[in-house]
């Protein structure tokens, strides 16, 4: 059965209210900080592979930014990347803060609580630095995607992003969290199959962004296409 959309180019999508949009960018901001805060510095090799341990979960904020673009457009993904950049700055300060504080006395969890907590600043910068370039990548292409491909092929548009967006997240988050740390060789095997994993993982999703862009749009009722959208990221936000 086929459904009518309402067909908006970016400005006009940025200014309409939809539905469900603050529960997608709360989803959004949720796996963010989790996946950074609980998997970014763990190494784990699984079945011969070695691998962050973060990527079985982060992952899924890249479908999700993926479902941003596609249904409500680059202006209002934007909104969603600059948010959970705030907070993924504030998560850094907290956890600075929390951890400096001197323990009570009888307290012997300090020493764990560093340890899952208290990323170096080198990891808190890589994570901050490669999501906000990533992600802006990974949203800028899929939007060009959809003018290209006339809102078809939903599947090449979130591979595609994902293969460039996820490229340039793995070039700048693994060397300046790891280098010196690790080995030249492990921060360039990690970061490769960390890569390609998360790339696979996006493909091997798709049905999922399917089944979750095709509901949202018939709940929202547009077709949102980037046609005259201002693309810089610094560009002023418009209200929905």
């Amino acid at each position: 059965m086929s459904i009518n959309l309402t067909q908006l180019d970016g400005q006009a999508g940025a200014r309409r209210h939809f539905r469900y949009f603050d529960y997608v960018m709360a989803a959004f901001v949720a796996i963010l900080l989790l996946s950074n805060l609980i998997g970014a510095s763990k190494l784990a090799t699984l079945g011969g592979f070695t691998f962050g341990a973060g990527i079985l979960f982060f992952p899924v904020s890249y479908v999700i930014g993926d479902v941003l673009t596609e249904v409500y457009g680059y202006a209002n993904a934007r909104r969603c990347l600059w948010m959970g950049f705030a907070a993924m700055l504030f998560m850094a300060f907290m956890s600075y803060v929390v951890v400096a504080m001197p323990p009570a006395a009888g307290w012997e969890g300090q020493a764990a609580y560093e340890s899952v907590f208290g990323s170096t600043w080198r990891i808190v910068a890589a994570s901050v630095i490669a999501f906000w370039a990533g992600e802006f990548v990974n949203s800028f292409v899929l939007a060009k995607m959809k003018i290209l491909t006339k809102g078809k092929a939903l599947w090449s548009r979130t591979i595609g992003s994902t293969f460039f967006g996820q490229a340039v997240d793995s070039l700048i988050f693994y060397p300046i969290a790891f280098l010196g740390i690790w080995t030249t060789q492990q921060v360039l095997t990690v970061m490769v199959t960390n890569w390609l994993l998360k790339v696979l993982w996006e493909a091997l999703l798709t049905p999922v962004t399917y089944g979750v862009v095709g509901w949202l749009k018939r709940r929202e009722g547009v077709e949102v296409f980037d046609e005259g959208t201002d693309f810089s990221p610094f560009a002023k936000a418009k209200s929905v």
